[in-house]
């Protein structure tokens, strides 16, 4: 049980997607302590006006935690090599890969292990509402913390093959590549019927001219694995369900029900 007497003792890590938010209060020392919440958002409103009604009604995250991240799950992100990225040029870099929107906010996050820095952008409304509330926050694109730990595994493994992650959210479709341990692409997708995600997924395939028997496809999804089998299996030779229970080592958020592999990537790299 958490004790908000202690909040110091914990860290605070809020995850908002159009699909819905989520928070997990966790032991910076480990343990088996951790609170987990989600909280259903109202699509026909604005991310802004979705977040003022999140911290009105959530009381438990008005204590002053030793640490808060929130990510953000979105598909405006574009990833840039560390050496290519000037502080004073994130704007140009980030709008030459992806078109301009009013009202929003470009953030970075420098990957370390990865070498890649990950610009992104939030509406400015929602920055302040939670800039404000949390002021010390630390803000994530959702995919940066996927992508080093990733990276790490891929080393871990020394897999000669090239590797591919699908994660396969309510509405979107997250894929990375690894070649010889090295994040090769990173590219996400509003998707949300399985023909769709399959499609970006196989494209992804034949743009990158991988081999269909030799190289290895890594699903991470809350979906029935034989609706995706069935779509892949004939295509692809080796396809692995990623378990969060196993891949992070049984700790006690890998065993919360429905908490996002984002959320456990972040608290992993720490």
């Amino acid at each position: 049980m958490i004790d908000f007497n202690q909040p110091d003792r914990y860290t605070l890590s809020i995850r908002l997607s159009t699909d819905g938010f989520s928070f997990a209060i966790h032991p910076d020392e480990g343990g088996e302590d951790v609170l987990f919440r989600t909280f259903h958002v109202n699509p026909q409103h604005s991310m802004a006006a979705n977040v003022k009604e999140f911290l009105a009604e959530t009381d438990t995250l008005k204590h002053a935690f030793r640490q808060t991240n929130i990510l953000i799950h979105t598909s405006r992100y574009t990833p840039v090599p560390f050496e290519l990225y000037e502080d004073d040029q994130t704007e140009l870099l980030f709008y030459q890969n992806l078109p301009k929107q009013n009202n929003e906010i470009i953030l970075c996050n420098i990957l370390s292990k990865s070498n890649i820095a990950i610009l992104f952008s939030i509406d400015k409304l929602t920055h302040q509402l939670l800039s404000d509330y949390f002021p010390k926050a630390r803000f994530f694109a959702s995919i940066s913390p996927t992508i080093e730990y990733l990276t790490l595994r891929s080393r871990k493994n020394g897999n000669s093959r090239a590797e591919v992650f699908a994660i396969l959210h309510q509405k979107s479709l997250d894929l990375l590549a690894f070649k010889n341990q090295k994040p090769v692409l990173a590219n996400s997708f509003k998707a949300s019927n399985m023909n769709d995600k399959c499609y970006y997924l196989l494209n992804l395939w034949k743009q990158l001219n991988l081999d269909q028997q030799q190289d290895v496809l890594y699903v991470d999804s809350k979906q029935p694995k034989q609706d995706l089998m069935k779509s892949l299996a004939l295509y692809l030779q080796n396809i692995i369900f990623i378990n969060p229970r196993t891949e992070f080592t049984e700790t006690a958020t890998s065993r919360i029900e429905g908490i996002s592999s984002d959320i456990l990537c972040l608290i992993s790299c720490e």
